[in-house]
């Protein structure tokens, strides 16, 4: 399978959910959670243009002349959305547009929206060179990945009955 986005993301959120996703087992048609974050999509998207844009195997949230908006739900998790946001900087630039990165976390109790920006560095292209290589490895392995020590968040993935039931 091709690298993309949500594989980025998974990556650093959880190894076995990476795993799982990169060998095609699809249980997120039925959480909650997607659910959630794909009815906020489609409210951003009849709020104006720009919005989804599907550029090989990664689907954009917003492309403006400055920024490319990735929109997250909640800010649970900013170290994986922050990657992910790198990595969709990355396709962008071998494909010859050059933007800066804008988190957006909209919580829904919250009434401010939380914005992290980012650049796409030397560095940080480097080091996606070598996650890319590591999701490679992940979802070539035989075995899947163990259960993480189950936490708050797993009761929220979209897998956990796979994990813990």
């Amino acid at each position: 399978m091709k690298i993309n986005g949500t594989l980025m993301n998974y990556y650093f959120h959880c190894k076995r959910q990476c795993y799982l996703c990169g060998n095609r087992l699809n249980l997120e048609d039925n959480s909650e959670q997607v659910k959630i974050g794909k009815a906020m999509h489609e409210e951003k998207a009849s709020e104006g243009k720009n919005t989804e844009i599907s550029i090989d195997n990664i689907r954009l949230d917003k492309l403006t002349k400055e920024y490319l908006t990735e929109i997250k739900k909640s800010d649970a998790d900013v170290e994986a959305a922050r990657w992910q946001l790198l990595y969709y900087l990355k396709v962008l630039k071998e494909k010859g547009i050059v933007r800066k990165g804008r988190l957006e976390f909209i919580e829904k109790n919250k009434s401010d929206k939380k914005v992290i920006y980012v650049e796409l560095t030397e560095e940080n292209e480097k080091q996606l060179e070598v996650y890319i290589q590591k999701i490679d490895e992940l979802i070539q392995q035989e075995k899947v990945p163990e259960c993480l020590a189950k936490t708050q968040q797993c009761k929220k993935c979209a897998y956990y009955e796979y994990c813990y039931i």
